[in-house]
């Protein structure tokens, strides 16, 4: 039985890890745990003797087969949370994720499966983040982000990379939120800036927050 720790650890380094599954450097886990680097190695020790990651030393560490079904169940669990805590409890999208966090360690599958059913099975959070089915599998995206799409093109945001509420809180000033419609109107060379129409206003958007928006195109 995985403890909460654990768990943490292994869906941190599924994140970092990417679609490509890349191995994890222990310091990239510190970073994004906000923790010490000494209680990395311990961390990383205890997982690979339990089977759940594989850590070559300088190399850094994948997760093992059982390791990542582990980690995407921990995913699925907390985005389903999501869904019900916005849908449900009228929460909103800047609001969810500590809550979510502290409800994705549940260990009843049963639980689970009744809320997924509950929900009517749905394919991606309030984030626009993919949910992966019982099998751990994911739905498919075409997604691109919105530094990448091309003058007079228009699409619509399906997705945001950060969920922090700091970052909500920016997007939700400039209007934009999941499934809002956004024409892009000027890329600005200096700064690699944006310059786009919401909902008939013109907006300008940074090069930071373009390339954590992710559009489908229309």
């Amino acid at each position: 039985m995985s403890t909460q720790a654990e768990e943490n650890y292994l869906k941190a380094i599924f994140k970092l890890s990417g679609k490509e599954k890349e191995s994890v450097s222990t310091n990239a886990i510190a970073e994004v745990l906000q923790t010490k680097a000494s209680s990395v190695s311990d961390m990383v020790k205890k997982l690979s003797e339990k089977d759940l990651i594989n850590y070559i030393k300088y190399q850094g560490v994948t997760l093992t087969r059982e390791g990542h079904l582990l980690a995407v169940h921990i995913v699925r669990k907390h985005r389903l949370w999501e869904v019900f805590l916005v849908n449900n409890l009228n929460y909103k999208w800047n609001e969810v994720h500590d809550i979510a966090e502290q409800l994705e360690h549940i260990k009843s599958p049963e639980l689970v499966s009744k809320l997924d059913s509950f929900l009517n099975h749905p394919n991606y959070d309030p984030h626009g983040d993919p949910i992966p089915n019982e099998k751990g599998e994911f739905p498919k995206t075409s997604a691109i982000p919105l530094n990448d799409v091309k003058l007079n093109t228009r699409g619509k945001v399906v997705a945001v990379k950060i969920d922090e509420p700091s970052f909500l809180n920016y997007l939700d000033k400039l209007n934009i939120s999941i499934g809002t419609q956004v024409e892009i109107l000027e890329l600005n060379e200096f700064d690699q800036s944006i310059d786009v129409r919401i909902d008939e206003v013109h907006r300008h958007v940074s090069i930071e927050v373009a390339k954590n928006i992710l559009i489908s195109l229309l």
